[in-house]
C-alpha cells in the first residue's frame, strides 16, 4: 500500500521530536497504522546544517507554503504554534484537500470553530489531541471513551509550569518570584510568563475540554482567567494547615444555568489524588455520570511525551483516509448539527466555596462585625483559623472557609469586609473545590 506522506510545519521541540518518533517507530507505527509514515517535507527556520534526528532525507524549507502546497503530502502537521501564520496554513491545507494533525490549543481555542467547520466542508480531518495535556490522550478518552456518558464536571490541572510553582512553594516555602525564576532557569517558563502564570494556556485548553463534554461552540473569550502570581506562601501554609493543597484548577461544570468555564487558583482538599499531582506533571479529573470519576495523568509536555500525541493522531488519521467522512468520529465529540449554544455562565453566577484572609485589628468585636456581614449576605462559615498578631503588631490574621454560595454573594461581602476601619489592606479569596463524587 502506498506511504502517507507527511509535510511537517515546525522542527523545534516538538517537531523535532515528532520527525524522531516517526524515524525510529517507523516499523511498530506502520503495524498500527497498516502502511507506512513519512516525512517528506518540513518547514523550518534558521536550522543550517543541524537537521533532528529522522530528517537526514527530508526535504526542509524555510517557506511552510511550500509544504502546505506539495501535492504529495497528505497530511500536514503544525507545529510551529501562535495564531498566524498558523491559521493560514492550516486553512490553507484544508482548502487544498489535506488532513491536518496540530498541537497548537491557542489556534483551536481562538479558531476551531472556523477550521472544524472549513474541513467538514472538504471531507477532511483535524486532529488535536496534543493541544491539550501535552502527552495524555483526555481528547480521545472524552471524545471516544466516553461517548456513551453524560459529563458532568472536568477538573484540570493542565499547565505543568503553574504546578511545579505551586508544588515548590508548598514543598520548600519558597516564594512565588524565586520559584518562577527558576522555572525560566530550567525551561519551564518562558522569559515571558504570562501565558502559563497568568492562566491563558490553561484558558485555551479548557475551552477545548468544555467544548468536547458538552457539545457547544468553542468560547475562549468567555472563559473566567486568573492567574497565581497572588498566590503568597502564607496562603499555601494556611491552605496545608486546614487540609487542602492549592493548584492552579481548570474547571467546566454543566449547571441547570449553564456550564462553567473557569481557571483560577484553587484549594482541593489533600485527600483527592489530584491534589497529589506534582511538579511539571499534569492531570485531568472527569465526573461522568454512568464510570463516575477517573484520572488521567502524565506528561504535560517536553519533546518525547507530546510527539506522542502528535504521531498517534497521524496514526488515526492514516487510518481514517479510506472512511466515508460522515462515519468519522466528529472533531468536537458531537455531530456538527447537534452543537447547541447552552449558556456560558457569568463568573458571578458561579457558586463555590471560598478561602479568605484577611488582617484585622486584635480587639472585641471585630470578628462579630465580619461575621455578621458573611450572615447578611447569607453565607455560611465552615472553619475559622486565628493567627495571634506578631510580637509589637496589633492586627491578627483571621482565615475562614466558607460554604458554596454564588461570586456574586462573595463579592458583595468582601467589599461591605474592606469598608471596616477595623480590616487593614486587602482581602485574599480562593476558591475552594471539593472535587468529590457525591
Amino acid at each position: 500500500m502506498k506511504p502517507v506522506n507527511i509535510g511537517l510545519l515546525g522542527l523545534g521541540t516538538v517537531g523535532g521530536g515528532t520527525a524522531s518518533v516517526l524515524a525510529n517507530n517507523a516499523a511498530e507505527i506502520a503495524r498500527r497504522a497498516g502502511r507506512e509514515i513519512q516525512v517528506i517535507h518540513a518547514a523550518a527556520r534558521g536550522l543550517g546544517n543541524d537537521r533532528p534526528d529522522g530528517t537526514g532525507q527530508v526535504e526542509i524549507t524555510e517557506d511552510a507554503f511550500e509544504v502546505v502546497n506539495n501535492p504529495d503530502v497528505d497530511i500536514v502537521v503544525e507545529l510551529i504554534g501562535g495564531d498566524s501564520p498558523a491559521r493560514e496554513l492550516v486553512l490553507q491545507a484544508i482548502e487544498n484537500g489535506k488532513h491536518v494533525v496540530t498541537a497548537n490549543k491557542a489556534l483551536i481555542a481562538k479558531y476551531g470553530n472556523e477550521i472544524f467547520s472549513a474541513a467538514q466542508a472538504k471531507g477532511v480531518v483535524v486532529a488535536f489531541e496534543a493541544a491539550v495535556a501535552g502527552g495524555i490522550p483526555i481528547i480521545k478518552a472524552i471524545r471516544e471513551g466516553l461517548s456513551a456518558n453524560r459529563i458532568q464536571w472536568i477538573a484540570g490541572i493542565i499547565n505543568g509550569t503553574g504546578n511545579f510553582i505551586l508544588t515548590e512553594m508548598r514543598d520548600k516555602g519558597r516564594d512565588f518570584a524565586d520559584v518562577l525564576a527558576e522555572a525560566q532557569a530550567l525551561g519551564y517558563a518562558e522569559v515571558d510568563p504570562t501565558f502559563d502564570v497568568e492562566g491563558i494556556d490553561a484558558a485555551h485548553k479548557l475551552c477545548i475540554l468544555s467544548s468536547i463534554a458538552f457539545g457547544v461552540p468553542l468560547q475562549f473569550d468567555k472563559v473566567y482567567t486568573e492567574g497565581i502570581s497572588k498566590v503568597s506562601q502564607d496562603d499555601v501554609t494556611y491552605a496545608s494547615e486546614l487540609g487542602y493543597r492549592i493548584k492552579h484548577l481548570g474547571m467546566t461544570r454543566l449547571t441547570n444555568k449553564g456550564i462553567e468555564m473557569r481557571v483560577h487558583p484553587t484549594l482541593i482538599p489533600e485527600k483527592r489524588l489530584i491534589a497529589n499531582v506534582d511538579g511539571v506533571m499534569n492531570a485531568v479529573l472527569i465526573m461522568a455520570d454512568k464510570l463516575g470519576p477517573s484520572l488521567y495523568y502524565g506528561a504535560g509536555a517536553g519533546a518525547d511525551p507530546t510527539a506522542s500525541a502528535v504521531v498517534a493522531d497521524i496514526v488515526d488519521v492514516t487510518r481514517s483516509l479510506t472512511t466515508d467522512p460522515d462515519n468519522r468520529v466528529p472533531h468536537l465529540a458531537f455531530q456538527p448539527d447537534q452543537i447547541n449554544d447552552t449558556t456560558i455562565l457569568e463568573m458571578d453566577d458561579v457558586e463555590t466555596a471560598y478561602y479568605l484572609r484577611l488582617n484585622a485589628a486584635d480587639k472585641p468585636g471585630v470578628m462579630s462585625d465580619i461575621t455578621h456581614i458573611m450572615g447578611e449576605n447569607e453565607i455560611s462559615i465552615e472553619a475559622i483559623l486565628q493567627k495571634e498578631p506578631a510580637e509589637g503588631e496589633a492586627t491578627a490574621t483571621i482565615i475562614m472557609l466558607t460554604q458554596r454560595i454564588r461570586e456574586a454573594q462573595m463579592n458583595k461581602a468582601i467589599e461591605l469586609i474592606h469598608q471596616l476601619d477595623s480590616v487593614s489592606g486587602e482581602v485574599t479569596r480562593i476558591r475552594v473545590e471539593s472535587l468529590s463524587s457525591e
